[in-house]
């Protein structure tokens, strides 16, 4: 008779055994599974790394930029880009440009612009350039790249006027960027505001604020942006009508994220952790602002990120109406309002570069909203 051995003895736990992979994930806190969740989004981390970057170049505009904001070329107007080339007859030289020379076609009344081989002119790095104010505070010269000595750096063309667009872009970045993040504060603290009272208390309130909500949103977005817009006086300085513009897009976009969180609130003032800070003597502003806000937070957060670029966008499109910003003031719709005579893109369609960096910041505010808000599910 034979006699079988277990070699593992019977384990009754065995079955609630978990690895320790899984014993880091449910000891995470709800943060830290969001970041887990989000860093798997390959869009929306290369969206969020693009983003930081733009935002990063804002602090440093006057450095980067080859030229002034209002520094023009009168002898290269409406000249097309140029290229960079590393090597000139075999030979590596580094950086650098060839001249261009320009004659009249009297034909077409345009000017035709040809680079000369003959004349190489190497690029300067951290180098003395055009004076600028930095924040228009601190004088300096020192830019990171410069045209060549005696030659010229036109990445991306010339305007009418013989201004580098490159050079306008990026300090329009500075303004058109800052505008979403200033309307998005305005729009986040009434949409909180209102929609917690709203949601909280309930009852007549709710009612009166919900009624506000839908008169606001029975109105077409953009004629009432250009009918606020063009209703600001126009002797005021372009500060006053910046400023002016991003409390108009704030005042306008709050209604969206008032009703999400209303709903938000519905649903969670009844838990029991509410009532229980309640019967505890805690004040309707603590309960919504310690105990009803973060349990919703990540949600506002993916949904102020998807309200950025609508703010973007309007202004953009007020400015090309020539209804939002204004000269001195440089902003990409500034920029765009250039290219609205048909003839002059179909001649010099290097004009409608600054529309490039609107559909880049755009799509990326986008793609890191969408994976804010699947990082944000719990049930993701």
């Amino acid at each position: 008779m034979q006699h079988y051995v277990n070699p593992e003895p019977f384990d009754p736990y065995a079955i609630d055994k978990i690895t320790p992979a899984q014993e880091r994930i449910y000891q995470a806190k709800p943060f830290q599974l969001m970041v887990w969740r989000f860093r798997r989004h390959r869009l929306a981390v290369i969206s969020l790394l693009f983003l930081a970057f733009a935002y990063a170049t804002t602090l440093i505009t006057e450095m980067l930029a080859p030229y002034g904001l209002t520094t023009r070329n009168i002898e290269h107007i409406l000249a097309p880009p140029q290229g960079i080339h590393l090597f000139h007859e075999g030979r590596f030289v580094g950086p650098f440009t060839y001249g261009l020379e320009y004659r009249l076609d009297m034909e077409n009344l345009v000017r035709v612009y040809t680079p000369n081989k003959a004349r190489v002119e190497p690029l300067r790095f951290f180098c003395q350039g055009d004076a600028y104010r930095f924040w228009g505070m601190i004088p300096g010269t020192f830019h990171l790249v410069c045209p060549p000595e005696g030659g010229t750096l036109f990445l991306l063309g010339t305007d009418r006027l013989g201004r580098d667009i490159l050079s306008r872009i990026l300090y329009g970045a500075r303004i058109s960027l800052t505008v979403g993040l200033i309307g998005i504060s305005i729009s986040l603290f009434l949409g909180l505001l209102l929609g917690g009272i709203a949601g909280y208390y309930g009852g007549k309130v709710d009612s009166i604020i919900q009624r506000v909500i839908e008169m606001l949103r029975s109105f077409p977005e953009l004629p009432l942006w250009m009918t606020l817009s063009a209703a600001l006086p126009v002797d005021w300085s372009p500060v006053v009508i910046y400023f002016g513009i991003t409390v108009i897009l704030g005042l306008l976009d709050w209604t969206g994220l008032a009703r999400a969180v209303r709903s938000k609130l519905l649903a969670l003032r009844e838990e029991d952790f509410c009532t229980a800070a309640e019967l505890m003597g805690a004040k309707p502003s603590r309960v919504i602002r310690r105990h009803l806000l973060p349990n919703f937070l990540s949600h506002i957060i993916a949904s102020a990120t998807l309200s950025i670029p609508g703010m973007i966008l309007g202004e953009t499109a007020l400015s090309f109406l020539g209804l939002g910003l204004r000269a001195p003031i440089t902003s990409w719709g500034v920029l765009l309002a250039e290219a609205q005579n048909i003839n002059a893109v179909v001649l010099y369609p290097w004009l409608l570069f600054p529309v490039v960096p609107v559909i880049l910041v755009v799509l990326a505010f986008n793609f890191l909203g969408d994976g804010l808000r699947d990082a944000a599910d719990p049930y993701s």
